[in-house]
């Protein structure tokens, strides 16, 4: 037989083949695929620990608990998200702002605050920008009003939740007794007001002494119960593209006239209004029903509501600030209510951070909204007051008001502010002292400040 020679490529078949019998059960045996129903599939956990949140009161009408409704809110979440807990700091509105300046300055701050709509914790960059937590579906979503109020140099830093406005609460049966008219659709003008409210002011069991009064309100920093009448005749507070003062001119004058009119010329108010507090203002027409017109924010009409339930009330309504020269009815308001994530060193404490915020900001949640006598931001909320029609009034003024400066020292603008208006109102100053003063009060401040940021440099 003739010997045949193995070529190369026969030889390396035969090789590879001898190599798969040997080795192949080997392969097999070691490697062998593990069936996915065996394969324990581990998550990433969600994070899990405290996130601190300071918040103000918010009366709610279903409950009388002034927070009732956050409370329910936090509860809801931890029990959807085990390990998370929202520890709640409550801070009131007169305090408030100062113990968050504060907690700014030792670097002590919470997680959360309802700061988004503050321009002076904003401009300084201390919160998180939300925008890539947000779709465009969910920005576009927010009423132009609520988005605008947190939006800075094209980013978003909060969640908006909630606006508000300033009103007018009129006692219809103080109107009634004295045979005055209401308001037609709840525009006056100022004389028409100030008309009303002389005849609204009279001595009810004829002692010789005045015990029911047209109009009571009071003076405080963060209060802008009174800068609807302040505003009237088209003064205006800042000049916001150049951060230029402008409360000194004939219009703020005029403005300021006419609230130190409604005491020292016609008389109107108990003898107290310019040094009295909210709480001792808030009584006189509540409690005692001896005042007739009470400006005051809108969750009050919750509180009136609850008085007439209880059979503790009166008839009441609401009408716009008085109609001066600007032509149309002004009211200032913190008017956004938005909650700001401060700076977060762990990305997944941040993204609880957001979960929350949007759980308490969503579509039923803004729904729920009544029980706290505000507006909500969302346009898929709805009308939640369809079957209000005094709410449904308010809700019509919303873009009357004008929301505060966007001035990054507003706190103390507005502390020099209120405290030469009310120099003014109690007859210690004139009007122009007061204008003046508070304006070179607040130049000075802002000189001040502009060499303090020199120095910085």
């Amino acid at each position: 037989m003739q010997n045949r020679k193995v070529g190369p490529f026969a030889l390396f078949f035969m090789l590879l083949l001898w190599a798969f019998v040997v080795f192949g059960p080997i392969y097999f045996l070691l490697c062998k695929p593990i069936p996915d129903y065996m394969v324990d599939h581990k998550e990433v956990s969600p994070w899990k620990g405290v996130i601190t949140l300071w918040d103000y009161p918010r009366l709610d009408a279903s409950t009388g608990s002034r927070y009732g409704w956050i409370s329910g809110k936090i509860k809801a979440f931890e029990k959807a998200n085990p390990g998370v807990y929202i520890e709640l700091t409550p801070i009131d509105f007169a305090s408030g702002p100062i113990q968050l300046e504060t907690a700014v300055s030792t670097g002590e701050v919470p997680d959360i605050a309802p700061v988004a709509a503050d321009y002076g914790i904003v401009s300084r960059k201390l919160l998180e920008p939300v925008d890539s937590f947000l779709t465009r579906e969910e920005q576009d979503d927010y009423k132009t009003q609520a988005i605008a109020a947190v939006r800075y140099e094209g980013k978003t830093w909060g969640f908006p939740w909630m606006m508000t406005t300033y009103t007018m609460l009129l006692n219809n049966d103080l109107f009634r007794e004295k045979g005055v008219e209401l308001p037609r659709d709840g525009n006056w003008t100022y004389d028409e007001f100030v008309d009303a409210l002389k005849a609204l002011t009279f001595d009810r069991d004829g002692n010789g002494k005045m015990d029911c009064y047209g109009f009571n309100s009071f003076i405080d920093t963060y209060a802008y119960n009174l800068w609807g009448i302040l505003l009237g005749d088209g003064a205006e507070i800042f000049d916001e593209e150049n951060l230029i003062y402008r409360f000194d001119d004939d219009r703020a004058k005029k403005g300021l006239q006419k609230l130190v009119d409604l005491k020292q010329l016609h008389k109107v108010t108990p003898d107290n209004f310019g040094e009295n507090t909210e709480n001792q203002a808030w009584l006189t027409f509540y409690r005692d029903k001896s005042v007739a017109v009470y400006p005051a924010g809108t969750w009050t009409v919750n509180t009136l509501n609850r008085l007439r339930q209880q059979g503790a009330g009166f008839e009441f309504s609401v009408a716009n600030y008085p109609i001066g020269e600007k032509g149309l009815p002004v009211s200032v308001s913190a008017n956004v209510s938005a909650y700001g994530i401060f700076r977060q060193e762990d990305p997944a404490k941040l993204e609880m951070c957001v979960k929350f915020l949007k759980f308490i900001t969503d579509e039923k949640s803004q729904q729920e909204l009544h029980r706290l006598g505000v507006f909500p931001v969302k346009k898929s909320a709805g009308n939640i007051y369809e079957n209000d029609p005094m709410m449904s009034t308010i809700e019509k003024s919303l873009p009357y008001t004008q929301n505060l400066p966007r001035h990054p020292y507003w706190t103390t603008i507005d502390g020099i502010l209120q405290s030469q208006i009310r120099q003014a109102v109690l007859g210690k100053k004139t009007v122009e002292e007061a204008i003046a003063d508070a304006k070179f009060k607040i130049d000075a401040f802002l000189e001040m400040k502009r060499k303090e940021g020199q120095g910085h440099r």
